[in-house]
């Protein structure tokens, strides 16, 4: 199957504002790629100083955003397997010593995923429960019944232990929440940003980027979904990293206000 989608984000800078943007697909969806994922910027001069693969291996670029308003598009085309997220029924968990090294930061806190203070509720939980994918399941059930979802809940400051306590979110809160349980159990768990239409799904409300996250069971990382709680179709990964502090599609080092926010994802139906 092919998926259009792309996006329109536009920023009013009181003075010029240097920016991070990471709204490039991940190279790891590239080959996939049918028409060029190219951003765009409606400056009337070249506003791009350089481009960067960061740690996780994200795409990103450094920009100077004029003073005044500043709209960032982009318009693509993605071939897309068309296949449900993999449920991998008895996919086994790692001891630490069997983990490749450059999974094991994906074990520790971050900013957003504070084990140290969801350690003793994880174990409390979950201590009984069968390790490997019957965990995490359990962990996506309980995420997934413990938040209500709604975007006048959104808070760029809430953490996974907020989302836990307040029990309300959207779906990086679900993602934040899921990952420090599972991390606390010694499960690898990174954060996820991308596109997630409502293909295969009654209509979801207005499009929206998507957060999930990603386990690390049975050599492989595999897709998990929290809020959602079900396989979906069609997810086109832009990030990954700890949490949403790596994979923010926009990080602007001075003041800026968000003007207009836009995102699509549809399948194109054969003629």
């Amino acid at each position: 199957m092919k998926i259009r989608a792309g996006y329109e984000i536009a920023y009013d800078c009181p003075q010029p504002t240097p920016m991070i943007l990471t709204l490039s697909v991940h190279p790891s969806r590239t080959p996939d790629l049918v028409t060029w994922d190219r951003l765009r910027f409606d400056a009337p001069e070249p506003v791009v100083a350089n481009t960067y693969h960061d740690t996780f291996g994200n795409f990103c670029h450094v920009i100077e955003a004029p003073a005044g308003r500043l709209t960032i598009s982009n318009d693509f085309t993605v071939r897309d397997s068309g296949e449900p997220d993999v449920v991998p029924h008895g996919a086994r968990q790692h001891t630490l010593g069997e983990l490749p090294v450059e999974v094991l930061i994906f074990l520790l806190g971050s900013r957003y995923c504070e084990t140290d203070r969801l350690s003793d509720i994880a174990w409390s939980l979950f201590g009984q429960t069968p390790k490997g994918w019957p965990l995490v399941q359990a962990i996506c059930d309980y995420t997934h019944d413990r938040i209500t979802f709604g975007y006048q809940y959104a808070s760029r400051t809430k953490t996974a232990f907020d989302a836990y306590s307040e029990r309300r979110g959207v779906c990086r809160d679900y993602a934040h929440l899921a990952i420090a349980l599972c991390r606390c159990m010694n499960v690898p768990a990174r954060y996820c940003t991308g596109y997630l239409g409502d293909i295969g799904v009654p209509v979801d409300g207005a499009m929206d980027f998507s957060a999930w996250f990603e386990v690390y069971l049975g050599g492989r990382w595999y897709t998990c979904d929290a809020r959602h709680n079900t396989p979906r179709i069609g997810r086109i990964l832009m990030a990954h990293g700890r949490d949403a502090t790596d994979c923010a599609i926009v990080t602007s080092f001075g003041p800026c206000t968000l003007a207009g926010f836009k995102v699509v994802t549809d399948e194109i139906l054969p003629a």
